[in-house]
């Protein structure tokens, strides 16, 4: 990193801080994310618009996902395991919501937005942001709009969720009020063993090819050692913030380089294909009730088409079963990944 780079880092989480603080004083849900992500996401136009690119460390947010990792493998415990045969009606409705999803999404971004059948495929993908970028630039598909379009997707969903819940239930998500990290006192053994374990789970999420190493493998190997007794991590409700804040920096970051027109285009389909994809999982969620053991939060937040880190961080806020919510977002992106692929052959075959 560049000197410049390091004043950017320190800037954008000032700015965070700042935009975090204000959010919460003013009662926005998830005001770490929110308005970290308003703040930095100013910033990095503003200097687009001048022509230089600004820089957010990746090490930075992936040891921060792999904190929000040790946090929910944190929430493992033996009475979590029987939970996971009862719910596989839930798990088998995520391949009918992704089937329904996709089709809608693509159905928005190729017939309003008029984007190529290659790019409309992987741009329509309802997850697996890395994995639709990827897998979408191998096939021809143009991968600015792509990314723009898919964080679009995710910024969308983060910030229309928690006003959802806020609008329903009239509390703040991830405000000081409607923080639920209270399983117990926090000690400074739990802040080292995260510094620890953290690290230690990204390096085996890479070691393993997890899908969504950063924080699969960090929830692995803290579950693991909840489940085995090894450990008992109480997270203090602070760190939880600071990871919001963090997330939120790196998500406003994703904004440069990118035009106003670029931008406008994506965020304007983006509201099209997000509104309809919130629908079919408040849909999906509500039939599931009477089906499975889980309540109404937790099964909306596990069908929200939002990134796997930000629905987790949301989950953890709410304390809505974020260990189950993790599950289904994983299942989706690999059902995402599986049959996009599938299509996409289909269609090379047809052209």
């Amino acid at each position: 990193m560049t000197r410049t780079d390091w004043i950017d880092t320190g800037v954008l989480l000032l700015l965070g801080a700042a935009g975090g603080t204000l959010a919460a004083w003013i009662g926005v849900p998830m005001p770490y994310m929110i308005g970290s992500l308003t703040f930095s996401a100013a910033y990095t136009i503003a200097w687009g618009q001048l022509g230089r690119e600004v820089a957010f460390p990746r090490p930075l947010r992936f040891f921060f996902v792999g904190v929000i990792g040790v946090m929910i493998g944190s929430r493992f415990t033996p009475d979590l395991l029987p939970l996971f045969p009862v719910l596989w009606p839930s798990f088998l409705a995520v391949t009918g919501f992704v089937v329904v999803s996709h089709a809608y999404g693509y159905f928005v971004l190729r017939g309003l937005g008029r984007y190529d059948r290659t790019t409309a495929t992987y741009g329509a993908m309802p997850g697996g942001l890395i994995e639709a970028i990827t897998m979408g630039e191998k096939a021809g598909a143009d991968v600015k709009v792509l990314t723009v379009q898919h964080f679009a997707r995710i910024i969308l969903v983060v910030v229309t969720v928690p006003m959802l819940f806020l609008w329903l239930g009239g509390e703040a998500v991830g405000s000081s009020a409607g923080q639920a990290l209270d399983n117990g006192p926090s000690a400074w053994t739990d802040l080292v063993l995260i510094a620890v374990l953290a690290p230690a789970g990204l390096w085996v999420g890479r070691r393993l090819h997890l899908p969504a190493g950063q924080l699969m493998g960090p929830l692995v190997v803290c579950g693991g050692l909840q489940l085995a007794g090894a450990v008992a991590l109480h997270p203090p409700p602070w760190l939880l913030w600071t990871a919001q804040l963090v997330v939120g920096a790196g998500l406003g970051a994703q904004f440069a380089g990118a035009s106003g027109r670029v931008l406008g285009k994506a965020f304007g389909l983006g509201l099209v294909s997000v509104a309809g994809m919130l629908v079919i999982g408040a849909g999906v969620a509500a039939g599931l009730t009477r089906a499975t053991p889980e309540g109404f939060e937790p099964l909306f937040v596990s069908f929200a088409p939002g990134g796997m880190t930000e629905m987790a961080l949301i989950a953890l806020s709410l304390d809505a079963s974020p260990v189950i919510v993790t599950a289904h977002h994983l299942a989706r992106i690999m059902f995402a990944v599986v049959m996009v692929g599938w299509v996409s052959r289909r269609i090379r075959r047809t052209s």
